[in-house]
């Protein structure tokens, strides 16, 4: 069996099986291999003829394993926000220890000055890779866009779109455009260690906005109301929200207020070689989704 040379990680998750979507334009399938926790939702990887490598963050011994012999490793940062700190630094010992020459971390946007309680792991983990010795680049991804379309059926139920960011400017974009950005990365003749991406859509929005334009496209007002921080938090939990994850997106409105969601560099767009998603056409497509 032929020895692939790329693995992604999260290979069945929103965006690690996104990228392999991406790769599989331009790479053989054989060179392309993808980490699963749970062999039996890769079925769809196999059937494409991406190769599975079963490893979890929370066991090194397989991590190690599964790099093994891989050149290039998109690390896509865990969703377990309460393990991820010693889960990151399992992959970054892992990487080392198999020989990979090249990771691309998905970080978060401007993560070495960013307001946002999500930054601190991100930024933890951007020092670890420094100090593992593997060429690292450094994928800076901003907000997605989707994060805020999934309340989408609560603001139409209610005629309101709810949040903290006051007018701060968000530049979202769709998860499909930061998976093009790693697989542009991934296949770039270039050499990439070193290079830190600030990755975010092209056109930057407040909640507001967003409100405008959902009103827009379902013809029936729909008013955006900033709360203070703490009584968002509060709603959320009575919505049935965790309270950590609470106090997770209330926080990133919050950084949003101070400019943590907002870059107009323009990078993400010149790395995947077209204009980012734009809001109203995410926007639709959810709501034509239903």
């Amino acid at each position: 069996m032929p020895q692939p040379r790329i693995l992604v990680t999260g290979a069945t998750g929103q965006l690690g099986a996104l990228v392999i979507d991406a790769l599989l334009k331009t790479v053989p399938a054989a060179d392309i291999a993808g980490l699963v926790r749970t062999p039996s939702k890769a079925e769809g990887l196999e059937s494409r003829e991406v190769q599975t490598r079963t490893g979890d963050y929370t066991d090194p011994a397989s991590l190690r394993t599964a790099f093994e012999g891989i050149e290039k490793l998109l690390f896509v940062s865990s969703g377990d926000l309460d393990g991820r700190a010693q889960q990151h630094r399992n992959v970054v010992t892992a990487a080392a220890q198999a020989g990979v020459t090249l990771i691309a971390y998905t970080s978060i946007l401007h993560a070495d000055r960013s307001p946002l309680m999500l930054a601190e792991d991100h930024r933890q983990t951007e020092a670890l890779l420094a100090a593992s010795g593997v060429p690292t680049v450094l994928l800076r991804n901003g907000w997605y866009t989707e994060n805020y379309l999934a309340s989408l059926p609560a603001a139409l139920a209610h005629d309101a779109v709810l949040g903290a960011a006051c007018d701060g400017r968000i530049a979202s974009a769709a998860r499909a455009d930061y998976a093009d950005a790693a697989a542009a990365v991934l296949t770039s003749p270039h050499d990439q260690g070193g290079r830190t991406y600030e990755l975010a859509g092209d056109a930057a929005y407040t909640l507001a906005e967003l409100a405008a334009e959902l009103s827009r496209q379902v013809g029936r007002p729909i008013a955006y109301h900033d709360l203070p921080q703490a009584e968002f938090e509060k709603m959320l939990l009575g919505a049935g929200l965790p309270p950590f994850l609470a106090a997770l997106l209330a926080d990133s409105d919050a950084g949003a207020a101070k400019g943590g969601l907002f870059d107009d560099s323009g990078e993400l767009g010149r790395l995947i070689g077209r204009p980012t998603t734009p809001l109203a056409t995410s926007m639709a497509a959810v709501l034509k989704a239903g």
